[in-house]
Protein backbone atom coordinates (compact mmCIF):
# COMPACT_ATOMS: atom_id res chain seq x y z
CA UNK A 1 0.00 0.00 0.00
CA UNK A 2 1.23 3.52 -0.87
CA UNK A 3 2.94 5.26 2.31
CA UNK A 4 2.24 2.74 4.45
CA UNK A 5 2.55 -0.93 5.41
CA UNK A 6 -0.50 -3.46 4.57
CA UNK A 7 -1.97 -4.63 7.71
CA UNK A 8 -3.22 -8.39 8.97
CA UNK A 9 -6.63 -9.03 8.26
CA UNK A 10 -9.37 -6.94 10.20
CA UNK A 11 -6.53 -4.93 11.48
CA UNK A 12 -6.03 -0.85 11.48
CA UNK A 13 -3.38 1.42 12.11
CA UNK A 14 -4.53 3.01 15.07
CA UNK A 15 -6.12 -0.69 16.54
CA UNK A 16 -3.18 -0.18 19.78
CA UNK A 17 -5.20 3.26 20.16
CA UNK A 18 -8.49 1.94 20.08
CA UNK A 19 -7.56 -1.28 22.47
CA UNK A 20 -6.53 1.49 25.51
CA UNK A 21 -9.32 3.72 24.86
CA UNK A 22 -11.54 0.26 25.41
CA UNK A 23 -9.45 -0.76 28.28
CA UNK A 24 -9.87 2.87 30.44
CA UNK A 25 -13.60 2.93 29.46
CA UNK A 26 -13.56 -1.06 30.79
CA UNK A 27 -11.99 0.76 34.00
CA UNK A 28 -14.41 2.97 34.66
CA UNK A 29 -17.29 0.94 34.91
CA UNK A 30 -18.72 2.30 31.74
CA UNK A 31 -17.88 -0.34 28.47
CA UNK A 32 -21.19 -0.35 26.66
CA UNK A 33 -22.01 -3.46 24.06
CA UNK A 34 -24.97 -3.97 21.66
CA UNK A 35 -27.33 -6.50 22.93
CA UNK A 36 -29.68 -7.18 20.40
CA UNK A 37 -34.07 -7.20 21.85
CA UNK A 38 -37.07 -7.89 20.30
CA UNK A 39 -40.29 -5.52 20.43
CA UNK A 40 -43.19 -7.76 21.73
CA UNK A 41 -46.79 -7.17 22.14
CA UNK A 42 -47.93 -5.25 25.63
CA UNK A 43 -44.88 -3.72 26.84
CA UNK A 44 -42.99 -6.77 26.45
CA UNK A 45 -39.28 -7.27 24.94
CA UNK A 46 -37.78 -10.53 24.22
CA UNK A 47 -34.12 -11.12 24.86
CA UNK A 48 -31.56 -13.62 25.65
CA UNK A 49 -34.39 -15.63 25.21
CA UNK A 50 -36.64 -14.21 27.87
CA UNK A 51 -39.11 -12.22 27.89
CA UNK A 52 -39.38 -9.47 30.03
CA UNK A 53 -41.58 -5.97 31.16
CA UNK A 54 -40.23 -3.25 29.22
CA UNK A 55 -39.71 -0.38 31.55
CA UNK A 56 -36.71 0.95 29.55
CA UNK A 57 -37.75 2.01 25.75
CA UNK A 58 -39.60 5.36 24.81
CA UNK A 59 -42.94 3.85 23.08
CA UNK A 60 -44.49 5.82 25.45
CA UNK A 61 -47.86 4.78 23.69
CA UNK A 62 -47.14 1.57 22.45
CA UNK A 63 -47.60 3.11 18.63
CA UNK A 64 -44.32 1.03 17.70
CA UNK A 65 -47.26 -1.85 17.37
CA UNK A 66 -49.66 -0.46 16.44
CA UNK A 67 -51.46 -1.88 13.08
CA UNK A 68 -52.48 1.24 11.59
CA UNK A 69 -48.63 2.64 11.82
CA UNK A 70 -47.71 -0.96 9.79
CA UNK A 71 -50.55 -1.09 7.74
CA UNK A 72 -49.83 2.80 6.36
CA UNK A 73 -45.99 1.95 6.77
CA UNK A 74 -46.50 -0.94 4.34
CA UNK A 75 -49.34 0.59 2.39
CA UNK A 76 -47.23 3.79 1.27
CA UNK A 77 -43.97 1.63 0.31
CA UNK A 78 -46.27 -0.46 -2.18
CA UNK A 79 -47.75 2.88 -3.50
CA UNK A 80 -44.23 4.81 -3.70
CA UNK A 81 -41.29 2.42 -3.26
CA UNK A 82 -38.64 1.32 -0.50
CA UNK A 83 -36.41 5.07 -0.99
CA UNK A 84 -36.49 8.55 -1.94
CA UNK A 85 -33.92 8.42 -4.22
CA UNK A 86 -32.63 11.97 -3.38
CA UNK A 87 -32.24 15.00 -1.09
CA UNK A 88 -34.86 17.52 -0.33
CA UNK A 89 -33.30 19.86 -3.18
CA UNK A 90 -32.94 17.73 -6.08
CA UNK A 91 -35.89 15.00 -6.52
CA UNK A 92 -36.46 13.63 -3.39
CA UNK A 93 -39.31 15.89 -2.28
CA UNK A 94 -42.85 14.20 -2.66
CA UNK A 95 -45.97 15.32 -2.54
CA UNK A 96 -46.30 13.07 0.42
CA UNK A 97 -43.61 14.84 2.01
CA UNK A 98 -45.38 18.16 1.73
CA UNK A 99 -48.55 16.68 2.96
CA UNK A 100 -46.91 15.03 6.49
CA UNK A 101 -44.89 18.51 6.97
CA UNK A 102 -48.34 20.50 6.32
CA UNK A 103 -49.67 17.49 9.10
CA UNK A 104 -47.01 18.17 11.67
CA UNK A 105 -47.47 21.90 11.59
CA UNK A 106 -51.10 21.79 12.11
CA UNK A 107 -50.17 19.29 14.89
CA UNK A 108 -47.65 22.07 16.53
CA UNK A 109 -50.12 24.81 15.89
CA UNK A 110 -47.43 26.22 13.87
CA UNK A 111 -47.09 27.77 10.35
CA UNK A 112 -44.64 25.32 9.07
CA UNK A 113 -42.83 22.12 9.55
CA UNK A 114 -40.07 20.64 8.40
CA UNK A 115 -38.53 16.60 8.37
CA UNK A 116 -35.20 15.37 9.57
CA UNK A 117 -33.82 11.75 9.69
CA UNK A 118 -33.68 11.42 13.39
CA UNK A 119 -33.31 14.17 16.66
CA UNK A 120 -30.21 13.62 16.73
CA UNK A 121 -29.44 15.29 12.96
CA UNK A 122 -32.31 17.83 13.77
CA UNK A 123 -30.58 19.08 16.63
CA UNK A 124 -26.64 18.80 15.41
CA UNK A 125 -27.74 20.70 12.14
CA UNK A 126 -30.19 23.08 13.07
CA UNK A 127 -28.47 25.24 15.87
CA UNK A 128 -25.83 25.89 13.66
CA UNK A 129 -27.31 27.26 11.23
CA UNK A 130 -29.39 29.30 13.37
CA UNK A 131 -26.23 30.48 14.50
CA UNK A 132 -24.81 31.01 11.28
CA UNK A 133 -28.10 33.65 11.13
CA UNK A 134 -25.87 36.31 12.88
CA UNK A 135 -22.22 35.87 13.72
CA UNK A 136 -21.29 36.38 17.08
CA UNK A 137 -24.54 34.88 18.30
CA UNK A 138 -24.47 34.38 21.99
CA UNK A 139 -25.96 31.06 22.88
CA UNK A 140 -27.62 30.38 26.29
CA UNK A 141 -28.10 26.23 27.20
CA UNK A 142 -29.69 24.48 30.32
CA UNK A 143 -26.55 22.79 31.36
CA UNK A 144 -28.80 18.69 30.71
CA UNK A 145 -29.50 19.68 27.71
CA UNK A 146 -29.39 16.54 25.26
CA UNK A 147 -25.92 16.02 23.76
CA UNK A 148 -27.07 16.54 20.23
CA UNK A 149 -27.91 20.02 21.50
CA UNK A 150 -23.98 20.08 22.63
CA UNK A 151 -22.83 18.61 19.15
CA UNK A 152 -24.83 21.49 17.27
CA UNK A 153 -23.02 24.69 19.38
CA UNK A 154 -19.73 22.79 19.17
CA UNK A 155 -20.43 22.47 15.29
CA UNK A 156 -20.99 26.18 15.38
CA UNK A 157 -17.96 27.05 17.37
CA UNK A 158 -19.82 28.77 19.42
CA UNK A 159 -19.60 29.46 23.10
CA UNK A 160 -22.14 28.24 25.33
CA UNK A 161 -23.16 30.42 28.55
CA UNK A 162 -24.81 27.75 30.29
CA UNK A 163 -27.54 28.43 33.04
CA UNK A 164 -28.21 26.41 35.84
CA UNK A 165 -30.70 23.01 35.41
CA UNK A 166 -33.84 25.23 34.95
CA UNK A 167 -32.85 28.04 37.10
CA UNK A 168 -34.43 30.80 34.48
CA UNK A 169 -33.19 33.63 37.20
CA UNK A 170 -29.50 32.25 36.30
CA UNK A 171 -30.77 32.37 32.82
CA UNK A 172 -31.63 36.39 33.15
CA UNK A 173 -28.95 36.91 34.58
CA UNK A 174 -26.54 35.94 31.84
CA UNK A 175 -28.52 37.32 28.96
CA UNK A 176 -27.92 40.49 31.14
CA UNK A 177 -23.82 39.84 31.30
CA UNK A 178 -23.28 38.23 28.04
CA UNK A 179 -25.93 38.73 26.01
CA UNK A 180 -26.55 42.64 25.68
CA UNK A 181 -24.56 43.50 22.80
CA UNK A 182 -24.65 40.66 20.93
CA UNK A 183 -26.21 40.53 17.28
CA UNK A 184 -28.55 37.52 18.56
CA UNK A 185 -29.09 35.67 21.59
CA UNK A 186 -30.32 31.70 21.05
CA UNK A 187 -31.76 29.87 24.19
CA UNK A 188 -31.60 25.94 23.72
CA UNK A 189 -33.68 23.78 25.99
CA UNK A 190 -35.62 20.71 26.70
CA UNK A 191 -39.52 20.41 27.62
CA UNK A 192 -39.08 17.05 29.22
CA UNK A 193 -35.50 16.06 30.46
CA UNK A 194 -34.96 12.64 29.09
CA UNK A 195 -32.63 11.31 32.13
CA UNK A 196 -34.59 13.33 34.88
CA UNK A 197 -38.34 13.81 33.94
CA UNK A 198 -38.51 16.61 34.62
CA UNK A 199 -39.91 19.90 32.65
CA UNK A 200 -39.16 23.54 31.42
CA UNK A 201 -41.23 26.44 32.49
CA UNK A 202 -41.89 27.35 28.98
CA UNK A 203 -44.29 30.05 29.72
CA UNK A 204 -41.50 31.81 31.75
CA UNK A 205 -38.75 31.14 29.39
CA UNK A 206 -41.25 32.35 26.18
CA UNK A 207 -41.07 36.17 28.52
CA UNK A 208 -37.88 36.44 29.01
CA UNK A 209 -36.91 35.20 25.46
CA UNK A 210 -39.40 38.35 24.72
CA UNK A 211 -37.64 40.53 26.88
CA UNK A 212 -34.31 40.12 25.74
CA UNK A 213 -35.06 39.69 22.45
CA UNK A 214 -33.59 36.01 22.01
CA UNK A 215 -34.72 33.13 19.86
CA UNK A 216 -35.80 30.15 21.71
CA UNK A 217 -35.64 26.55 20.65
CA UNK A 218 -37.03 23.90 22.37
CA UNK A 219 -36.33 20.01 22.14
CA UNK A 220 -39.54 18.37 22.64
CA UNK A 221 -38.48 14.75 21.62
CA UNK A 222 -40.10 13.09 25.37
CA UNK A 223 -43.18 15.24 25.07
CA UNK A 224 -44.45 14.88 21.76
CA UNK A 225 -47.11 12.67 21.76
CA UNK A 226 -47.29 12.39 25.66
CA UNK A 227 -47.93 15.84 27.11
CA UNK A 228 -49.71 19.35 25.87
CA UNK A 229 -53.07 20.21 24.06
CA UNK A 230 -53.67 16.91 21.88
CA UNK A 231 -50.30 15.42 22.37
CA UNK A 232 -48.38 18.41 20.54
CA UNK A 233 -45.96 19.26 23.40
CA UNK A 234 -45.72 21.72 26.11
CA UNK A 235 -44.86 24.47 23.31
CA UNK A 236 -48.46 24.32 22.53
CA UNK A 237 -49.36 25.57 26.32
CA UNK A 238 -47.58 29.13 24.92
CA UNK A 239 -48.69 30.01 21.73
CA UNK A 240 -46.21 32.05 20.07
CA UNK A 241 -43.91 31.49 22.49
CA UNK A 242 -41.18 29.31 21.34
CA UNK A 243 -39.80 30.07 18.19
CA UNK A 244 -38.29 27.00 17.09
CA UNK A 245 -39.60 23.47 18.53
CA UNK A 246 -37.65 19.95 17.40
CA UNK A 247 -39.22 16.81 18.32
CA UNK A 248 -39.09 13.51 17.45
CA UNK A 249 -41.79 9.98 15.66
CA UNK A 250 -39.48 7.80 17.47
CA UNK A 251 -40.39 7.69 20.86
CA UNK A 252 -44.59 8.35 21.88
CA UNK A 253 -45.22 8.47 17.68
CA UNK A 254 -44.04 4.74 17.47
CA UNK A 255 -42.12 5.28 14.45
CA UNK A 256 -38.75 6.95 13.42
CA UNK A 257 -38.01 10.43 12.11
CA UNK A 258 -37.73 14.01 13.93
CA UNK A 259 -39.30 17.88 12.86
CA UNK A 260 -38.87 21.21 13.55
CA UNK A 261 -41.83 23.11 13.68
CA UNK A 262 -42.26 26.99 14.03
CA UNK A 263 -42.65 30.13 11.30
CA UNK A 264 -42.56 29.91 7.61
CA UNK A 265 -40.03 32.32 7.81
CA UNK A 266 -38.19 30.45 9.86
CA UNK A 267 -38.42 27.19 7.59
CA UNK A 268 -37.84 28.58 4.18
CA UNK A 269 -34.03 29.95 6.34
CA UNK A 270 -33.60 26.24 7.47
CA UNK A 271 -33.90 24.90 3.66
CA UNK A 272 -31.70 27.33 2.16
CA UNK A 273 -29.11 27.37 4.86
CA UNK A 274 -29.38 23.70 7.42
CA UNK A 275 -26.83 21.06 5.71
CA UNK A 276 -28.10 18.97 7.29
CA UNK A 277 -31.50 18.87 5.79
CA UNK A 278 -30.11 20.13 2.33
CA UNK A 279 -27.50 17.37 2.15
CA UNK A 280 -29.49 14.36 3.85
CA UNK A 281 -31.49 11.62 1.46
CA UNK A 282 -35.12 12.77 1.98
CA UNK A 283 -37.42 10.29 4.54
CA UNK A 284 -38.75 6.96 2.54
CA UNK A 285 -42.43 6.39 2.31
CA UNK A 286 -42.44 3.65 5.20
CA UNK A 287 -41.47 6.64 7.31
CA UNK A 288 -43.64 8.83 6.05
CA UNK A 289 -46.66 6.52 6.17
CA UNK A 290 -46.40 5.20 9.43
CA UNK A 291 -45.75 9.57 10.99
CA UNK A 292 -48.61 9.98 9.05
CA UNK A 293 -50.80 7.61 10.90
CA UNK A 294 -49.45 7.90 14.39
CA UNK A 295 -50.32 11.58 13.40
CA UNK A 296 -53.84 10.68 12.88
CA UNK A 297 -54.13 8.88 16.23
CA UNK A 298 -52.03 10.39 19.05
CA UNK A 299 -54.12 13.83 19.31
CA UNK A 300 -57.26 11.42 20.31
CA UNK A 301 -54.94 9.41 22.83
CA UNK A 302 -55.98 11.81 25.71
CA UNK A 303 -57.22 8.37 28.23
CA UNK A 304 -53.39 6.89 27.04
CA UNK A 305 -52.15 9.69 28.10
CA UNK A 306 -53.86 10.02 31.41
CA UNK A 307 -53.00 6.61 32.00
CA UNK A 308 -49.53 7.35 31.24
CA UNK A 309 -49.36 10.24 34.02
CA UNK A 310 -51.10 8.01 36.72
CA UNK A 311 -49.00 5.11 36.24
CA UNK A 312 -46.26 7.23 37.01
CA UNK A 313 -47.43 8.47 39.93
CA UNK A 314 -47.78 5.29 41.48
CA UNK A 315 -44.05 4.75 40.29
CA UNK A 316 -42.93 7.52 42.03
CA UNK A 317 -44.86 7.08 44.99
CA UNK A 318 -43.19 3.37 45.51
CA UNK A 319 -39.69 4.60 44.42
CA UNK A 320 -39.69 7.02 47.08
CA UNK A 321 -41.14 4.69 49.59
CA UNK A 322 -38.19 2.62 48.85
CA UNK A 323 -35.99 5.50 49.56
CA UNK A 324 -34.85 6.25 46.11
CA UNK A 325 -34.88 9.81 45.01
CA UNK A 326 -36.39 10.48 41.69
CA UNK A 327 -35.73 13.93 41.40
CA UNK A 328 -37.79 16.55 40.24
CA UNK A 329 -39.62 14.09 37.85
CA UNK A 330 -43.17 14.81 36.72
CA UNK A 331 -43.55 12.62 33.84
CA UNK A 332 -43.44 9.29 32.23
CA UNK A 333 -39.70 9.12 32.66
CA UNK A 334 -38.77 8.42 36.56
CA UNK A 335 -35.30 8.09 37.81
CA UNK A 336 -34.10 5.96 40.77
CA UNK A 337 -30.96 7.92 41.66
CA UNK A 338 -28.57 5.30 42.97
CA UNK A 339 -25.08 7.41 42.66
CA UNK A 340 -22.53 4.58 41.85
CA UNK A 341 -22.88 2.72 38.39
CA UNK A 342 -22.29 -0.48 40.08
CA UNK A 343 -24.47 -0.53 42.49
CA UNK A 344 -27.45 0.73 39.53
CA UNK A 345 -25.94 -2.32 37.38
CA UNK A 346 -26.69 -4.62 40.40
CA UNK A 347 -30.15 -3.21 40.92
CA UNK A 348 -30.73 -3.70 37.09
CA UNK A 349 -29.66 -6.86 37.43
CA UNK A 350 -31.88 -7.61 40.03
CA UNK A 351 -34.63 -6.59 38.52
CA UNK A 352 -34.03 -8.29 35.18
CA UNK A 353 -34.26 -11.58 37.21
CA UNK A 354 -37.59 -10.55 38.16
CA UNK A 355 -38.48 -10.40 34.71
CA UNK A 356 -38.56 -6.42 34.81
CA UNK A 357 -36.01 -4.78 32.30
CA UNK A 358 -34.63 -1.04 33.61
CA UNK A 359 -31.87 0.44 32.36
CA UNK A 360 -29.15 1.68 34.59
CA UNK A 361 -28.21 5.06 32.88
CA UNK A 362 -24.18 5.41 33.87
CA UNK A 363 -21.70 8.28 32.98
CA UNK A 364 -20.84 9.55 30.87
CA UNK A 365 -24.85 9.47 30.23
CA UNK A 366 -24.95 11.20 33.41
CA UNK A 367 -23.12 12.86 35.67
CA UNK A 368 -20.85 10.96 37.61
CA UNK A 369 -22.10 10.11 41.17
CA UNK A 370 -25.64 10.16 39.68
CA UNK A 371 -26.17 6.83 38.15
CA UNK A 372 -29.43 5.94 37.71
CA UNK A 373 -32.03 3.07 36.92
CA UNK A 374 -34.47 4.98 34.49
CA UNK A 375 -38.27 3.88 33.98
CA UNK A 376 -39.46 4.81 31.09
CA UNK A 377 -43.05 3.99 31.28
CA UNK A 378 -45.86 3.81 28.81
CA UNK A 379 -49.78 3.61 28.59
CA UNK A 380 -49.60 -0.20 27.58
CA UNK A 381 -48.89 -1.70 30.90
CA UNK A 382 -51.83 -3.19 32.53
CA UNK A 383 -52.59 -2.86 36.17
CA UNK A 384 -51.30 -6.34 37.09
CA UNK A 385 -47.83 -4.77 35.37
CA UNK A 386 -47.72 -1.90 37.00
CA UNK A 387 -48.25 -4.09 40.19
CA UNK A 388 -45.83 -6.16 39.17
CA UNK A 389 -42.94 -3.54 38.98
CA UNK A 390 -43.93 -1.48 42.20
CA UNK A 391 -43.67 -5.26 43.79
CA UNK A 392 -40.53 -5.95 42.58
CA UNK A 393 -39.23 -1.82 43.45
CA UNK A 394 -40.07 -2.99 46.73
CA UNK A 395 -38.14 -5.77 46.90
CA UNK A 396 -35.31 -3.70 46.05
CA UNK A 397 -35.36 -1.41 49.31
Amino acid sequence: MAGGKLQPDGATPLDAQFIAALDAIDARGQRRRLDPATIAPGGRIARDGRQLLDYSSNDYLGLSQHPLLIERAAEWTELMGAGAGASRLVTGTSEAHLAVEAKIARFKGTEAALLFASGWQANAAVIPALIAAAPGMAVFTDRLIHASMHAGCAAAGARQHRFRHNDLDHLEDLLVAKGADAPGRLILTESVFSMDGDVADLSRLADIAQRHDAFLFVDEAHATGVLGPEGGGLSKLVPGGVDLAMGTFSKAMGSFGAYVAGSKLVCDYLVNACGGFIFSTAPPPAVLGAIDASLDLVPSMDGDRARLTATAELVRAALRSAGFDCGLSTTQIVPAIVGEAEATLALSAQLAAQGILAAAIRPPTVSVGTSRLRFALRSTHGAEDVARLIEAIGSLA
